[in-house]
């Protein structure tokens, strides 16, 4: 994506309740004008891998195809029941033929009928402007000027949970340092 004239980079230290940083967090600013600048998530992938989704947390542009590799020598049978997306891929081994579309933005929990184990989740935003914390820090770069809601999910919140919700004004020029703590999380 070409640089919005005035973009910035918004430098996100994302932390628990006890100060602890915190990976895995997914934050991204929705507005309209950002909701007008999406364009589908290419090449997005949720394998299995060791009994497990791999990558555990996975953020995908509104309208993305997402395909579901198993790369385990065990067949998976891989499901959600989320009101974002519902969907089946019953028994299989190697890469279904059909990726599935994740049309409806929201959080979208995966399973395995066969390993109750396995726990994933995709996130479907509908904005560019978005990321996952790696060790609490996150840049969301190129992102154009203007007032966003800065919403932050992560997979220690309670199912079913929203994404926390506050405002932010994104100027012209200049770095925005923003601190977060999301508290309430379950290991």
């Amino acid at each position: 994506m070409a640089s919005p004239v005035g973009a910035t980079s918004v430098q996100l230290d994302v932390r628990d309740a006890a100060g602890k940083p915190l990976s895995e967090a997914v934050v991204f600013l929705e507005s309209p004008e950002a909701a007008r600048l999406v364009k589908p998530t290419v090449g997005a992938e949720m394998a299995q891998e060791s009994k497990q989704f791999q990558p555990r947390v996975l953020v995908v542009n509104r309208g993305s195809e997402v395909a579901f590799p198993n790369l385990d020598k065990v067949r998976h049978h891989v499901y959600s029941f989320s009101p974002a997306k519902k969907f089946e891929l019953k028994l299989y081994a190697g890469t279904p033929a059909n990726p599935v579309l994740f049309d409806q933005a929201g959080v979208v929990l995966l399973g395995c009928n066969i390993h109750d184990a396995m726990v994933g989740w995709i996130l479907v935003v509908n904005t560019p402007y978005h990321g996952i914390s790696q060790n609490g820090k996150l840049n969301l770069d190129n992102v154009a000027p203007g007032n966003y809601r800065l919403r932050t999910w992560h997979p220690g919140m309670a199912v079913g949970a929203a994404a926390l919700d506050q405002a932010l004004v994104v100027p012209a020029s200049g770095a925005v340092p923003v601190a977060l703590r999301l508290t309430g999380l379950t290991p």
